[in-house]
């Protein structure tokens, strides 16, 4: 008999994550220890509170370690309840009975608190650790952009406009414009954060079983007394895990969770436009730019002599999937009813977390491709040179315009013909501009790609500002 096999996700069909930082800190066995770690923790806000025994708190906490369960069995058990937390609670009580914990414990257990406070509340705590992971890649690769900006302050290239070459610009400036996208994913994403909010209301969001069971324990027993104990006590929850204390419970106020996907999205597109630029300009035909070469990384199963730029294929393919996980979370969002969502809950948690991965890989991905990008000034030059003195042509039209009989309309003229003929625009300036002048030196200065880069110094240098007090918040 064929032994039944259990889903495991490798990442062999996501390799936009595999293997980087994020595909362990938002597994599967980081969210049951999540779940492990919340139902812990409340166990030891209740003994601190008088609500169980030391004795009871130490005995949940001893068995909170995701090892000792069995994840397949688990996820086989999850569809009899429509989540993973109900099988859990399960084996909780079993682990403790095995384990000799007093027979209270299995009474703390849980105590006042429902399936979707302990699962939002881990997907919270899933976010966080995933968070402090994807920050240091984004801080990595935006590091490396910083000093690649710098380093190419002054390397002349052409900027592209719809695919075309527009003007002249700097290298320096598009590692910079790169680095700008980083660093406001960054900022958007350490504030989503900072307010991950732990999940507390009970059954239907009232905490009338917490309520019930402080009025058996306390020697108060207003309503108004019993509200602030059962938020104290909420609080303190919040503190040993790291979240913060909402003002009240958000079953189906869904928005800290778009916060957060929103967030996670937003790094998955500035890392996407940064490795698909990459990919353009590491064209053979245009060979600008090209991924740093790893042993092992980009070959060709049929084509020896290729050198793929995965790194860049990854971030494309972060920036392809993510907009559909965040649409789904926004649907999710829109369709929570009643006080617990039938069915949208539920739809959110592999969204969000497949957020996460694809944050969590881009970030990775981009921090390699950031350190090694190798970048060829000589192919710049070549590829600005395709268009010559047509290059400038903006900047012929303001200057030369005034010295040429029929004004702008007239220089428009020329650059059609040299586009035309392909005589080169100096030489149709040179027989319109005035005899008295010194048309040789004029026209070496107005058609100096160097000398039309307007503020894109002062740009790179304000951009590179911004991400240092980023860094440094």
């Amino acid at each position: 008999m064929q032994q039944r096999m259990y889903p495991v996700d490798y990442g062999l069909l996501t390799p936009a994550w595999a293997a980087t930082p994020v595909a362990e800190t938002a597994s599967d066995a980081a969210f049951a220890q999540g779940m492990l770690d919340v139902e812990a923790a409340w166990a030891r806000v209740q003994a601190e509170a008088g609500l169980c025994s030391q004795a009871d708190a130490d005995a949940v906490t001893a068995i909170a370690k995701v090892e000792l369960y069995d994840l397949g069995a688990l996820a086989q058990r999850g569809p009899d309840g429509a989540n993973a937390l109900i099988p859990l609670l399960g084996m909780m009580r079993e682990q403790l009975a095995a384990s000799g914990a007093p027979s209270t414990a299995a009474l703390a257990l849980h105590r006042g608190a429902t399936s979707q406070d302990i699962i939002d509340s881990a997907l919270m705590l899933l976010a966080s650790r995933s968070i402090a992971a994807i920050r240091t890649d984004l801080l990595a690769a935006a590091a490396a952009l910083s000093d690649l900006s710098h380093q190419h302050a002054a390397t002349l290239c052409v900027a592209r406009s719809l695919t075309q070459h527009a003007l002249p610009t700097v290298f320096g400036l598009r590692a910079a414009n790169w680095l700008a996208a980083l660093t406001a994913a960054g900022r958007q994403l350490d504030a989503a954060a900072a307010s991950l909010p732990l999940q507390w209301g009970g059954a239907v969001g009232t905490l009338a079983s917490l309520h019930q069971r402080l009025g058996a324990a306390l020697p108060y027993k207003s309503d108004h007394q019993l509200s602030a104990r059962a938020a104290e006590l909420a609080a303190n929850l919040a503190a040993e895990l790291g979240l913060a204390a909402p003002a009240a419970p958000w079953h189906t106020v869904r928005q800290p969770v778009l916060s957060l996907g929103s967030a996670l999205a937003s790094v998955a597109a500035a890392t996407g436009t940064f490795g698909a630029d990459v990919l353009t300009a590491s064209r053979p035909e245009i060979g600008e730019l090209s991924e740093p070469r790893e042993a092992g990384k980009g070959g060709s199963s049929a084509m020896p002599q290729k050198q793929n730029p995965v790194h860049s294929v990854l971030l494309r393919n972060a920036a392809l999937a993510a907009p559909a996980h965040l649409a789904t979370l926004y649907t999710a969002a829109g369709t929570a009813v009643d006080e617990r969502p039938d069915g949208g809950w539920h739809t959110e948690w592999s969204a969000l977390r497949e957020l996460l991965r694809l944050a969590g890989g881009a970030a990775h991905h981009a921090s390699v491709l950031a350190a090694g990008l190798e970048v060829h000034p000589g192919a710049m030059s070549r590829n600005m040179a395709l268009s010559g003195d047509l290059l400038v042509s903006e900047r012929i039209s303001t200057v030369a315009a005034p010295l040429v009989a029929g004004g702008k309309a007239a220089v428009q003229e020329l650059v059609l013909e040299s586009l035309r003929t392909g005589t080169p625009l100096r030489t149709l300036l040179q027989g319109v501009l005035p005899s008295d002048m010194d048309n040789q030196l004029f026209l070496d200065d107005l058609l100096d790609p160097a000398g039309y880069l307007g503020s894109a110094a002062d740009f790179i240098t304000r951009i590179r500002e911004d991400y240092t007090n980023w860094k440094d918040s």
